[in-house]
C-alpha cells in the first residue's frame, strides 16, 4: 500500500462532492448567493492550509467509514444541510465516480491529471474569491512540486493500485454509468476496448521478437479486437493547461437526474465485510488521526443569524424518506469509545474537536426531519 495515496483520493472525491451539490442547487433553484456561499464555504474548508498541512503527511489510507466521517462533516460546513439518505447517496455517487475514473486511467501517472481536472473545474467556482483560489493553487504546486512530481511509474501503479483496492468491493448502480452503458446491471464497470493508447506506448497488434544480442529478427501481427489510436499528445501538467484526458470533469454540468442503486450482491458483500462487527484493534488510532486531520479544518462559525437550508440529492421528499427506510442494516455506525484519559493533552484536542462538530440548530416546524444532524458525527 501507498503512503502517498489519501491526497489523492480526498481531492478527487471533494471535486466530484462539488459537482453534484452545484448540479442539486441549481436544481432546487437555490437562490445564487446561498449557492455561491456554500460552494465557497465548503472548498475553503477543504483545501484550507492546516487541514492540507495535515492530509500530505504520508499516511494509510482511512477506512471507508473513517472517510466518510470527514466528508459529512466537510459537506455540513456552510448554511446547507443534508439529512442522512442524502448523505449517503451523495457519498455514493462520489466514491463510484471517482472509481470509474480511476479504472479508466490510461497510465497510473494519469491519475494526477484526473485530479487536476477536478482542481480546474473548482478554481471555476471560485473565480470572484482571491484567497480562496490562492488555496486552491497552493494545493496544487503541493502535488506538483513537493509529493507527486518526482515519483517514479512504478510507484504511481502502486498508489493506483491502493485506490482500487479501496474500492474493490463497492458496486452501486448509478443511472448515469447505466444509460452510457458504462456500468452493468450487477454495478461492474465495462472496461472499453477502443480510443487512445496511453500516452508513449503503440496500438497494440504486432509483436517483435529479438535475439540475445538485442536485434530485431521477427514481426507477428496479430488481431486485438479493438478500436485503438495513438494518442494526439500528453496531457499538462502545469498549473494551466490542456489535460486532454476528459476523466475527472464535471459530468452533471447537463442537468438530468442521478440515481443510485445498491445492487443485491454489494449488500451481500457488505454484510459479509462490514467493519463494525469485529472490533478492529486499531480504531481508537484511526480516529485518533482523523480528530487531528478534522481539526485542522477550522470550521468557520456563521457569524450571524443567516438561516441555513436543506438540499435534497433525490427528486422528491418522498423518494429521500423511502432511501431512509430501505438503508441496508449494514451501513449504520456504532458506537466506538475513546479512552483519553491516560493522555491530558490529547483528551483536550479531542474534546476540542468533538466540540467543533456540534452544529447550531435552525429554527424548524415540528414535522421537520432532523435535517441539520449530523447523522455520522453524533454516532461515531
Amino acid at each position: 500500500m501507498s503512503v502517498r495515496t489519501l491526497p489523492l483520493l480526498f481531492l478527487n472525491l471533494g471535486g466530484e462532492m462539488l459537482y453534484i451539490l452545484d448540479q442539486r442547487l441549481r436544481a432546487q433553484n437555490i437562490p445564487g448567493d446561498k449557492a455561491h456561499k456554500v460552494l465557497n464555504d465548503i472548498i475553503s474548508t477543504m483545501f484550507n492550509r492546516k487541514f492540507m498541512e495535515e492530509l500530505f503527511k504520508p499516511q494509510e489510507l482511512y477506512s471507508k467509514k473513517a472517510l466518510r466521517t470527514v466528508y459529512d462533516r466537510l459537506a455540513h460546513a456552510s448554511i446547507m444541510r443534508l439529512n442522512q439518505a442524502s448523505m449517503d447517496k451523495l457519498y455514493d455517487l462520489m466514491t463510484m465516480a471517482f472509481k470509474y475514473q480511476v479504472l479508466l486511467c490510461p497510465r497510473p501517472k494519469d491519475v494526477l491529471l484526473v485530479t487536476f481536472n477536478h482542481l480546474d473545474t473548482i478554481k471555476g467556482f471560485i473565480q470572484d474569491s482571491p484567497t480562496i483560489l490562492h488555496q486552491v493553487e497552493e494545493t496544487f504546486r503541493q502535488l506538483t512540486e513537493q509529493t507527486y512530481g518526482g515519483l517514479s511509474a512504478g510507484e504511481f501503479q502502486l498508489i493506483r493500485q491502493t485506490l482500487l483496492s479501496f474500492f474493490q468491493d463497492l458496486h452501486i448502480r448509478v443511472s448515469i454509468f447505466l444509460k452510457d452503458r458504462v456500468q452493468n446491471s450487477n454495478g461492474r464497470f465495462v472496461l472499453p476496448v477502443s480510443g487512445p493508447v496511453p500516452w508513449g506506448t503503440e496500438v497494440p497488434g504486432l509483436i517483435r521478437m529479438f535475439n540475445n544480442k538485442g536485434k530485431e529478427v521477427k514481426r507477428v501481427e496479430f488481431k486485438h479486437g479493438g478500436h485503438y489510436v495513438t494518442a494526439p499528445k500528453e496531457g499538462s501538467f502545469e498549473l494551466c493547461g490542456d489535460r486532454v484526458l476528459k476523466l475527472g470533469t464535471n459530468m452533471y454540468s447537463i442537468n438530468r437526474p442521478v440515481e443510485t442503486h445498491m445492487s443485491g450482491a454489494s449488500k451481500n458483500l457488505a454484510s459479509r465485510t462490514q467493519e463494525s462487527i469485529v472490533p478492529n484493534p486499531l480504531a481508537k488510532e484511526e480516529l485518533n488521526l482523523l480528530a487531528r486531520l478534522m481539526g485542522g479544518m477550522e470550521i468557520k462559525k456563521a457569524s450571524g443569524p443567516e438561516p441555513g437550508f436543506r438540499l435534497n440529492l433525490f427528486t422528491t421528499d418522498e423518494e429521500e424518506e423511502q432511501a431512509a427506510l430501505t438503508r441496508p442494516e449494514e451501513l449504520s455506525y456504532e458506537v466506538i469509545n475513546i479512552q483519553a484519559t491516560q493522555d491530558q493533552q490529547r483528551h483536550e484536542e479531542l474534546a476540542r474537536i468533538m466540540g467543533e462538530f456540534e452544529v447550531t440548530e435552525q429554527p424548524r416546524p415540528s414535522t421537520s426531519k432532523g435535517d441539520d444532524l449530523l447523522a455520522m458525527m453524533d454516532e461515531l
